[in-house]
């Protein structure tokens, strides 16, 4: 189809010669062009002059315009020519070119129609609604006239298809920076992230283009119910990386490492001898344990929960069950507390210094000195 100019011959144009003209005047509905080498001058129907939808002629070409155009009809009088076939056929070449070696390249959005947006590339390439981003979009209007990234995934110069993706390059791109940041990052690194996603189990925290998940167990070092009650969609925390899996892509992470432990200055919220409050949680054999801090439980022995003797915990206490208690002693290494009851409570001894017992009311009725002078009394009345 393409001829060199200097061999055409005037007034010897055939349908599909390639000429250059210049533009000659610009009407609403179509442009007249000077033909060089030819001595009938041509004609642009307005369809004729882009792949896409025109309003105006002005709003593609002007007076003086040199165009590079190819003949579609040969009137008496009159050539009509396309502006839009020449520069389709070099599209389509340049289109088959970036298709097969997967390019990416900038273009600037034409239109928004229903379905997705337009691009011109010589031809008309559209980029269907969910090809646009990786997430939900509800308004386009806002890219027209935006220049984007695109890459085409589909090709069809005989249906005149060309769909184009802006989604793969950002999924690539995404993919490029995580297959980086797996790369870079190592356990016991801390790392800046934003929550983007809660689950029953844990969060999913994004530590920059990589997502790792934070189990509910590495939330807090208090008791966490629900990933929701510590944790929103957007929060910015900070992590500590507890382990990668590379091949999988998977990332553990902690949000409960980077915050201060509950025993942290324990011997300062809690020193030998101070009198706290707490919350029985747990009873053994050997004693109970108490909650005394969010996540700092210390161990009240048997022998220190009541001046009585019992047998098991459970006869003077219960889970859930609110009590006092003094620090007997603090293990800051092994995060131990030893707790007492028992000394909050007052003894009650006999006259030689030994623990007494108080027997229960309707055991205490009558003196022992009454209950024989009453059997004397029968004795002698007997007699």
């Amino acid at each position: 189809m393409t001829e060199d100019m200097n061999n055409i011959e005037v007034n010897s144009l055939e349908v599909g010669n390639r000429v250059t003209g210049t533009v000659t005047k610009v009407e609403e509905k179509q442009v007249l062009v000077d033909v060089r080498d030819s001595k009938i001058d041509g004609i642009i129907p307005i369809s004729e002059l882009s792949s896409l939808h025109v309003e105006k002629a002005s709003d593609v070409v002007k007076e003086g315009d040199e165009l590079d155009l190819v003949v579609t009809k040969v009137e008496e009088e009159l050539l009509v020519l396309s502006k839009r076939k020449v520069e389709a056929e070099k599209a389509w070449e340049e289109m088959k070119r970036r298709f097969e070696e997967e390019e990416v390249f900038e273009a600037e959005v034409k239109d928004v129609v229903k379905g997705g947006l337009v691009v011109d590339l010589g031809v008309r390439g559209f980029v269907p609604a969910s090809l646009v981003e990786d997430y939900y979009v509800e308004d386009f209007e806002d890219y027209r006239g935006k220049s984007l990234s695109f890459k085409i995934v589909e090709l069809d110069e005989e249906k005149n298809r060309l769909i184009l993706s802006h989604r793969a390059v950002v999924e690539g791109e995404k993919a490029e920076k995580k297959k980086a940041l797996l790369e870079r990052i190592q356990p016991e690194d801390v790392l800046d992230g934003t929550v983007q996603r809660i689950t029953d189990f844990g969060a999913f925290v994004d530590i920059g283009g990589v997502d790792g998940l934070v189990h509910i167990s590495q939330l807090s070092h208090q008791h966490v119910e629900k990933p929701s009650d510590v944790v929103e969609e957007g929060q910015q925390v900070q992590v500590k990386v507890l382990s990668i899996d590379r091949d999988n892509e998977r990332i553990s992470l902690s949000i409960k490492e980077t915050l201060p432990g509950p025993w942290s200055d324990i011997e300062d919220k809690a020193p030998r001898g101070a009198v706290l409050e707490g919350k029985v949680r747990r009873l053994v054999s050997y004693g109970a344990f108490v909650e005394v801090f969010p996540g700092v439980e210390g161990l009240v022995h048997i022998s220190q929960i009541s001046h009585q003797h019992i047998g098991t915990p459970h006869e003077v206490l219960s889970e859930g069950e609110e009590v006092k208690v003094k620090v007997l002693d603090v293990n800051v290494n092994d995060q131990r507390l030893s707790l007492s009851i028992k000394e909050l409570q007052e003894a009650k001894n006999d006259s030689r210094g030994r623990e007494q017992y108080e027997l229960p009311e309707e055991s205490t009725g009558f003196q022992l000195g009454e209950m024989i002078g009453d059997k004397l009394k029968d004795l002698n009345n007997d007699k």
